[in-house]
């Protein structure tokens, strides 16, 4: 049996001084030897953590005795290893960033919960889904005849969303991303530019794989850990990185003659590849 418990989760709410709540996150995962990654903003919380199955449930308890966090729910996966090198609890200005005005008090659009949205798409309901994750995650795996349009990062849905067809703005569309917290901000921005039906998926695409498995759904998905990616099992799947851009690599891809271990692979030979920075994740 896998050793290791993969937590994800997030919370839009106003925290008036996540200066405060930063070290007392960080204490606790130390002293419970867990990995990975906190970001604490104004606007809320998200949470990647790594680690024994007891320490993994002390640390939700310690969360959950926050009354501000007490409803917060998280998506599991296991691994035989850990996923992550070390634990980092950073303070951003947002905890996905998109610069658009957000109030998590009052800008939140409608859920769908998985179930339901595997019903619209047995019977095949009139829908569009809509996929708001980046091009190197679309890559490996997505839903069968979703809309996929190009982005290098989620800064780049405002003009996705501006270059849609107008007639989307009359449909039912569901947005979905990993874990939900870029469709937290990509649902309400549509709605704001005119869009009349838009959802989201509830617990994003790591809930659907829980209670749906991979029904409608092609590949696997991108994971932000040393795992990679993830099958509709919520097992560890056959990808891995490039060492220099950091881009998921196939098993035919690191077949192809571009592909120098630990140098470059298809996706970086022969290109500039900007730095990378270490702080990003996503849900």
């Amino acid at each position: 049996m896998p050793s290791i418990v993969n937590i994800s989760g997030y919370k839009f709410i106003n925290i008036v001084n996540p200066l405060s709540l930063r070290p007392r996150l960080r204490n606790i995962c130390l002293l419970l030897d867990l990995k990975g990654t906190i970001l604490v903003s104004l606007e809320g919380i998200s949470i990647f953590l790594a680690g024994a199955p007891s320490s993994i449930e002390q640390f939700i308890s310690f969360l959950k005795s926050d009354e501000r966090f007490s409803d917060m729910d998280f998506k599991e996966s296991f691994s035989e290893e850990q996923p992550f090198n070390r634990m980092l609890v950073r303070l951003k200005k947002e905890i996905i960033a998109f610069d658009f005005h957000f109030d998590p008090a009052k800008d939140q659009g409608k859920y769908i919960d998985p179930k339901t949205l595997k019903k619209w798409l047995d019977s095949d309901q009139d829908i569009v889904l809509l996929d708001t994750r980046n091009d190197y995650e679309v890559e490996i795996g997505s839903f069968k005849n979703a809309l996929k349009p190009p982005m290098k990062s989620f800064k780049d849905f405002k003009q996705v969303v501006q270059s849609l067809d107008p007639s989307l703005k009359e449909k039912t569309i569901v947005t979905f991303c990993t874990g939900g917290v870029r469709c937290e901000k990509a649902a309400p921005y549509m709605e704001a530019q005119g869009f009349k039906d838009v959802y989201q998926i509830e617990g994003g695409i790591l809930k659907y794989f829980e209670e749906c498995g991979g029904a409608h759904w092609d590949g696997e998905c991108f994971v932000f850990d040393q795992r990679v990616s993830v099958n509709p099992m919520l097992e560890q799947g056959d990808k891995s990185l490039c060492y220099r851009c950091r881009h998921p690599l196939s098993l035919e891809d690191k077949e192809a003659k571009t592909y120098i271990e630990n140098v470059s692979c298809p996706y970086c030979f022969g290109k500039t590849v900007p730095k990378e920075d270490s702080s990003f994740m996503a849900l």
